[in-house]
């Protein structure tokens, strides 16, 4: 009966808000990513984060003092990455939503900085917050390179809106250097 109860209440935390709203931009338990205008035109690695609850709330450090609920800094994500909420090792039936919002409420006491303390380390506190995958060392250049590498699209448009501005800036660049060199 016990073990039935517990598989009952994991079903409800894992698999009970998984699905993904893409019209309402709801990706419960994902991080999600979008490009910060003019800064990932040149460098496309380079974007905003923020963490979302099992509902799919998204919760993002955008600015001092100020931790915004489901309206992105820079607009809606265009990157998602899906995490596993089986590899919560906080206790409680609720330590991802607590940590989300733990991380949230601290990140509202803080300046931000944008190359010592900003979204991607208030996601980071979450995830070590929560203990993500038995580990408590996220940090922002660990997070930047495991979304890059597993995070997807949400759509072509997203895919768009993060390289081709970038594109067509090296694009103008080559054919400028092309075209003074050959004259």
């Amino acid at each position: 009966m016990a073990e039935v109860v517990e598989e009952d209440k994991m079903k409800h935390f894992n698999g009970g808000f998984e699905k993904m709203d893409w019209e309402r931009s709801r990706f419960p338990f994902c991080i999600v990513w979008t490009p910060i205008p003019v800064l990932t035109w040149l460098f496309p690695i380079i974007g905003h984060m923020g963490v979302c609850t099992s509902t799919g709330v998204i919760r993002d450090f955008a600015g001092p003092y100020f931790v915004s609920e489901d309206n992105m800094a820079f607009g809606k994500p265009t990157k998602y990455w899906k995490l596993d909420a089986d590899k919560v090792y906080a206790s409680g039936p609720n330590a991802w939503d607590t940590s989300v919002n733990d991380a949230s409420e601290e990140y509202k006491q803080r300046m931000h900085n944008l190359c010592c303390d900003n979204c991607h380390s208030h996601v980071a506190m979450a995830l070590n917050l929560m203990r993500y995958d038995n580990c408590t060392s996220w940090n922002m250049v660990k997070l930047c390179f495991l979304c890059l590498v597993h995070s997807r699209y949400v759509s072509f448009g997203g895919f768009l809106k993060t390289w081709l501005p970038f594109i067509l800036l090296m694009g103008i660049i080559l054919t400028v250097t092309l075209a003074v060199n050959l004259r």
